[in-house]
């Protein structure tokens, strides 16, 4: 049985169209793990084969998931690419025409509101190239321009809705499929009354896909409930989503609670977290702009730090 990655690497098709081949048209069902990981075994690797080469020869995706499943495709004959064979992958680095394209296609299709274009071009987009690039790259850039088009006129504001929530799905499942932790490091969320979460949570995937337990709180969360939320799961980290100038006020309310509750790292994120937060606590963290550098600065200063329980014991001693 292979991982996700190592199917990948064997089929030549990369995890993310993986999963948009088997969310839309079945072709492959993998087994799971107790934890929720994906396992593939020799004879799907061979269908994933089989419909990378139907794709490439210029069938569509629906048209090769039909043959294999009619038996009209001898998969059997196949040989799976080595498992040295890196996938293939277009990146969405490839270029700004190929990311601008995607996006306005996007915002169109929220403003025809059609639902199958939507999750269509979500599926071009996540098949580009790996989770944090296809976020910083793409899905967050195209959630901002649904709110320029909405702004412009251009949608009304139960499309822009309808369309952030297809993107919302998508990243819910990424944060999902990156696995339940046993113990909680982090705790993710925004202050009172900010309800723009896609920032946020997919920070919080992309910290989980870095193996650090997260517990996503999500939207508009009272300052007793992270306070409530911390001293339960005993994380050592907060990370607060500033995303517009009227959350800083809720943000410093929440930061000012987790300051008393002694919480060794706070970390603030978002378009509208500011060094003016910082000045707070030397421990307090601006977050960069992109995702994936913003994981990777929060997982590094966990890792550096004991957990809160280890830390008030070796000062009891």
């Amino acid at each position: 049985m292979y991982t996700i990655k190592e199917a990948a690497a064997r089929s030549g098709v990369t995890p993310p169209l993986i999963r948009a081949w088997e969310r839309r048209y079945g072709v492959v069902r993998p087994k799971r793990t107790p934890s929720g990981y994906r396992l593939y075994d020799d004879p799907t690797i061979q269908i994933l084969v089989a419909m990378r080469t139907l794709v490439a020869s210029g069938w569509t995706a629906s048209e090769a998931a039909r043959a294999i499943a009619a038996g009209e495709v001898p998969i059997d004959t196949v040989a799976p690419a080595p498992s040295s064979a890196p996938p293939a992958r277009m990146t969405p680095s490839g270029g700004e025409g190929l990311r601008a394209a995607l996006i306005d296609r996007f915002v169109g299709s929220a403003e025809k509101a059609s639902a199958a274009e939507t999750e269509a071009i979500l599926d071009e987009m996540l098949a580009t190239g790996s989770f944090e690039a296809v976020v910083d790259d793409l899905l967050l850039p195209a959630a901002a321009a649904l709110g320029d088009g909405w702004a412009a006129g251009r949608l009304s504001v139960a499309a822009e809705h309808a369309a952030s929530a297809a993107v919302a799905r998508r990243l819910a499942a990424m944060f999902q499929a990156a696995g339940v932790p046993r113990r909680v490091s982090v705790v993710v969320g925004l202050p009172p009354g900010s309800r723009h979460e896609l920032g946020a949570l997919a920070f919080a995937a992309a910290l989980r896909r870095r193996g650090v337990g997260v517990l996503y709180l999500g939207a508009d969360v009272t300052v007793d409930g992270w306070v409530d939320a911390m001293a339960r799961t005993r994380a050592g980290a907060a990370v607060v989503g500033v995303v517009t100038q009227a959350d800083q006020a809720a943000a410093s309310e929440v930061v000012a609670a987790l300051l008393a509750q002694e919480i060794p790292i706070i970390a603030l994120g978002g378009a509208a977290a500011t060094a003016t937060e910082a000045d707070l606590t030397p421990s307090t963290l601006i977050l960069p702009d992109r995702v994936a550098d913003a994981a990777a600065m929060v997982a590094d200063a966990v890792m550096r730090r004991p957990r809160r329980s280890e830390a008030r014991g070796a000062t009891s001693r």
